[in-house]
């Protein structure tokens, strides 16, 4: 039986954590190449250090001459990721970083597993396992700890680029543990913060003076109390910050990016990678299914793992966890799974219109727990599965 009453921990970082920096990079390459064609294919990975960016990986057009003019915009696109952030420092300043293009077109051996011909339907892109998750222990189904401390970093971000907090500087960290009672969260009994900032003149006292504000604005009401423990910058001076002060790379953030370590990682990041990539599409599937089964009313708290094979087209294995608060059991959930949706790669594309250029805004503050976009952003999070899985079990 699962325990009601513990102390749970998750971590959240920045758009200006030099690891976020480099996912955002990284997307924001993919999203170019999706605008330019829907069927691009991308596998993207970027280093960022002081004063440079290095960026690689594979990448097609269905055009090659096309494709080679394409590769001259990579720097423009570094670039302005590095400008929205809000990187302007002496050793990483968005208009003097040298930024390194070491893209290539992709292996004609991974496309062949790929692509679909000779009757044959397009296969994964890879192998591998991909987990979903949703809890009702919050308005999104997500674990608290892990929506709450995106929450804080984004809002502290807003009032960065608003002028609101204008010695903040991008770089920054979040922690926060919640006290749960009867599986519910009821108090936070810390929290830490560790924000880059303006000058070695202001002290920890200072800063936490410019963020407790905030902080309190998004937690929710009760939440913190006399006996919360605050641990803002602990360590003091952190001006030196982004990838100046430690180097970032793509897809070292997968449990900030996911659930926040509340259920199982299948290890395969996200940022860079085009929906053909079961790593990311398969694991927005699997939230979508999760979070469908929970916002049907089949569960209080659900786990889907997801297997492929590369080059083959359906899952290997569809697994279902309620931990005990399932009103049907999990083996009807995976039975009704593949009667409401296609879960081969193409049959995820379409049912999520992942075709789009709609992943630079994945790359900070959580892949899940967000709201769906107009523009097909998102649409994982869409609960328009509920009624059908209803009927199928």
């Amino acid at each position: 039986m699962s325990r009601k009453s513990y102390v749970f921990t998750s971590e959240s970082v920045s758009e200006g954590h030099p690891d976020k920096v480099c996912d955002r990079i990284s997307d924001a390459v993919l999203d170019a190449f999706l605008e330019e064609e829907p069927q691009a294919r991308v596998a993207c990975e970027t280093l960022a250090t002081s004063g440079m960016v290095v960026i690689g990986g594979e990448v097609g057009l269905s055009d090659k001459d096309r494709l080679k003019n394409f590769m001259g915009r990579i720097g423009e696109i570094a670039r302005d990721c590095i400008r929205e952030i809000g990187y302007e420092q002496e050793q990483f300043h968005w208009n003097t970083c040298r930024v390194l293009n070491f893209l290539h077109e992709q292996s004609a051996h991974i496309a062949q597993g790929v692509d679909a011909r000779d009757n044959k339907d397009e296969g994964a892109g890879d192998q591998g396992i991909m987990f979903g998750y949703a809890v009702n222990e919050t308005p999104e189904l997500m674990p608290a700890p892990i929506q709450y401390s995106h929450a804080v970093l984004r809002r502290l971000a807003e009032a960065r680029k608003a002028g609101e907090a204008p010695t903040l500087r991008p770089d920054a960290k979040s922690q926060i543990s919640l006290r749960y009672e009867d599986g519910k969260p009821v108090e936070v009994t810390s929290i830490v913060l560790s924000t880059q900032h303006e000058s070695e003149d202001q002290s920890s006292d200072d800063i936490r003076a410019i963020v407790e504000p905030y902080i309190r604005e998004v937690l929710p009401a009760g939440w913190l109390t006399e006996a919360t423990e605050w641990w803002v910058n602990p360590t003091g001076t952190f001006v030196i910050g982004g990838p100046d002060g430690d180097a970032g790379l793509t897809g070292r953030k997968i449990i900030v990016d996911t659930y926040g370590g509340a259920a199982p990682h299948g290890g395969g990041a996200f940022s860079g990678k085009d929906p053909t990539k079961v790593d990311r599409s398969a694991a927005y599937a699997a939230r979508y299914l999760a979070k469908n089964v929970v916002a049907a009313g089949l569960a209080e708290r659900c786990l889907i793992q997801l297997s492929y094979a590369i080059g083959v087209s359906k899952p290997l294995s569809i697994y279902a966890d309620t931990y005990g608060t399932g009103a049907v059991e999990a083996a009807a959930i995976e039975a009704a799974i593949p009667k409401v949706m296609d879960l081969s790669p193409r049959g995820i594309r379409e049912h999520l219109a992942l075709n789009k250029p709609i992943y630079q805004r994945t790359a900070a503050y959580g892949h899940f727990g967000r709201e769906p976009d107009a523009d097909g952003g998102f649409s994982w999070e869409n609960t328009d599965l509920a009624d059908a899985l209803k009927r199928e079990v």
